[in-house]
């Protein structure tokens, strides 16, 4: 066979093949995916000289640290709704996926994890960094999977894919470092995501949606509790809330869904929460309870309140509480039909007492956002926050007092996504969801909020943000402590023990790692430190600001100390001086004030 002979030949089978780990990137490529979090090592390599090759399709993020990748992974799904990617090598690679892929199963995220693992003829002989992967997996991925045949390899990524967005939580995919460079039939693999579909449901039935009016029609006091599954009913849950007389209370995840400007919106309950939802609670007779699988429902909720449930999924339906009316529909539709079939309720003295709470606990944080004397808190930051952000701000909040104070402070206007670890609670969370938001909406206003305990966790994926030139605003919240535990110690009267931080610079860790650092420690120093930051982030740059502030406890509204008919005199004054609450009215006296029995 002559020379030219063999090459033709060898183009020809070049064309009629792909390279696996080429064939896999293009499987995820197909389900959207732009950018992928890792770092290399030894058992991914190949699947790194794919990314190589595909740099002009898909964006690799060398992150700093396997977490930071996973969460921001898991931030990705909740974002934007196409699956959110990360790998790790074989051992402690895959190891530090686990934040990410625990946070993605407690919130009920799809996304995927690849790790990798030694090659084949390896494999099973305790070779360096090599375990039995899948069991690790297991409890937390709704698919766990060890690659077997190179040409299986983008079917398998496919197929995981599905199953995270069917099953709604993280999917697996182990892959040996070998079956990722091999050349495969290039006609003998698809993707399906063409093809992918979720379940549509339609509205309630008509004679669910009249029981349910029936027991509203009846009720003294009632209340419609919301959730992430009315995301993007806003207007349909404020207009049922105005029709029927029924105030809001939404979950902290829902933080984002009603404006906070809304005059019934009582914020969410338990710890990370609002005053008035929390009182709401204790006197409600109804609640209608959309789209949520609240997690705190069996020590909020009163046990003989009439309750209507409204959700897609039939597993939640009849779990947090005895349900009367229980209607798996899409929450929209649903909420739709409520509104056509129902009569226009009279004016509620219970709606107006609780719109003159909200009130009151609005001026309450308006006047601790303008405080000027005493110690710096925190208050003053989310003045500037709230005045500096843009309509489409995105918000990824860290776990711990920041929390809740985002959820009682920010005035989000409907339109600005709200991101945080919900049900696993993860702290060092915030950071990832910046890189994440910055990266798939690089034209938006992008926050990161966090305590110092948390941004302590993740500080070193700073970098990451100034390596990808993605210009975030991370605000840390610094007051030496771990606050959230600190309360919870003061609340079992045990000493303060093990919850003390060391006194770090965040400006200047900022700055090691090329970043503008700002340290402020006085009110007058607040809005210089936020007009700066907006303009280093219209230059491209990212920005850290460190409020060094006072370590006064936030206001426990689970523990309020107001009422006159609970409490002594001596009491609530105590505690109306410690938290400045001197202008905070209990929803009693509301009540009282429009003729509503208590």
């Amino acid at each position: 066979m002559n020379r030219k002979l063999m090459v033709i030949q060898e183009v020809l089978i070049m064309a009629e093949t792909i390279n696996s780990g080429i064939a896999a990137l293009r499987t995820l490529e197909s389900w959207h995916v732009d950018h992928i979090y890792g770092i290399p090592g030894g058992t991914v390599n190949n699947l790194m000289y794919a990314l190589d090759a595909e740099k002009d399709r898909i964006k690799y993020i060398h992150v700093r640290h396997e977490e930071v990748g996973a969460l921001a992974a898991v931030a990705d799904t909740k974002l934007t709704g196409h699956i959110g990617v990360a790998f790790g090598s074989a051992g402690p690679g895959a190891t530090h996926l686990y934040q990410g892929a625990y946070d993605a199963m407690a919130d009920k995220v799809p996304v995927l994890f690849i790790v990798g693992q030694n090659p084949q003829a390896l494999m099973n002989q305790d070779f360096f960094q090599e375990f039995d992967e899948n069991p690790w997996f297991k409890d937390a991925g709704v698919y766990a999977r060890t690659v077997m045949t190179a040409e299986s390899l983008p079917h398998i990524l496919d197929e995981a894919i599905r199953r995270a967005f069917a099953q709604h939580g993280p999917a697996f995919v182990t892959i040996p470092n070998d079956l990722s460079n091999k050349e495969i039939p290039a006609d003998d693999y698809y993707s399906s995501a063409e093809n992918f579909a979720k379940p549509v449901l339609g509205a309630g039935s008509d004679d669910q949606i009249n029981q349910a009016l029936e027991l509203i029609s009846k009720a003294k006091k009632p209340l419609i509790y919301v959730g992430q599954g009315t995301i993007g009913a806003a207007d349909e849950v404020m207009q049922f809330a105005r029709k029927f007389q029924m105030p809001v209370i939404t979950t902290a995840l829902g933080k984002e869904i009603i404006p906070y400007d809304f005059e019934a919106l009582l914020g969410s309950a338990a710890r990370v929460a609002s005053k008035p939802a929390n009182e709401a609670l204790q006197e409600t007779d109804l609640m209608l309870f959309v789209g949520s699988n609240y997690p705190f429902a069996e020590e909020m909720f009163k046990p003989d309140v009439k309750f209507i449930q409204i959700d897609s999924n039939p597993q939640v339906l009849g779990k947090r509480h005895k349900t009367d009316v229980a209607i798996l529909a899409d929450a929209k539709k649903s909420l739709q039909r409520f509104i056509e079939l129902g009569k226009d309720s009279a004016p509620s003295d219970w709606y107006a007492a609780n719109v003159d709470n909200v009130a009151n606990w609005h001026q309450y944080n308006d006047d601790m956002m303008n405080r000027t004397d005493g110690e710096l808190r925190f208050e003053p930051a989310f003045k500037e926050i709230n005045r500096i952000s843009e309509d489409n701000a995105i918000y990824s909040i860290d776990v711990g007092d920041v929390t809740q104070n985002a959820v009682r402070l920010l005035k989000v206007n409907g339109k600005q996504p709200w991101i945080t670890s919900g049900l696993f609670a993860t702290m060092g969370v915030g950071l990832p969801g910046s890189i994440a938001a910055k990266l798939s909406y690089p034209n938006r206003q992008v926050f990161n909020l966090a305590g110092d305990g948390a941004a302590a966790m993740v500080m070193q994926d700073l970098s990451t943000q100034v390596a990808y030139h993605l210009p975030v605003i991370n605000v840390v919240f610094s007051n030496d402590a771990l606050g959230f535990i600190e309360d919870e110690q003061e609340d079992d009267n045990h000493e303060w023990f093990g919850i003390s931080l060391p006194q770090t610079d965040f400006a200047k860790v900022a700055e090691a790692q090329g970043m503008t650092g700002i340290t402020v420690t006085k009110v007058g120093q607040m809005k210089p430190a936020f007009d700066q930051a907006v303009e280093l982030i219209k230059a491209g740059k990212p920005v850290l600001i460190d409020v060094k502030m006072t370590n006064e406890r936030p206001i426990p509204v689970e523990k309020l100390t107001l009422d006159p008919d609970k409490f002594d005199e001596k009491t609530i004054n105590e505690f109306k001086k410690r938290y400045y609450a001197d202008k905070l009215v209990p929803l009693s006296e509301f009540l009282k004030k429009h003729g509503v029995q208590s």
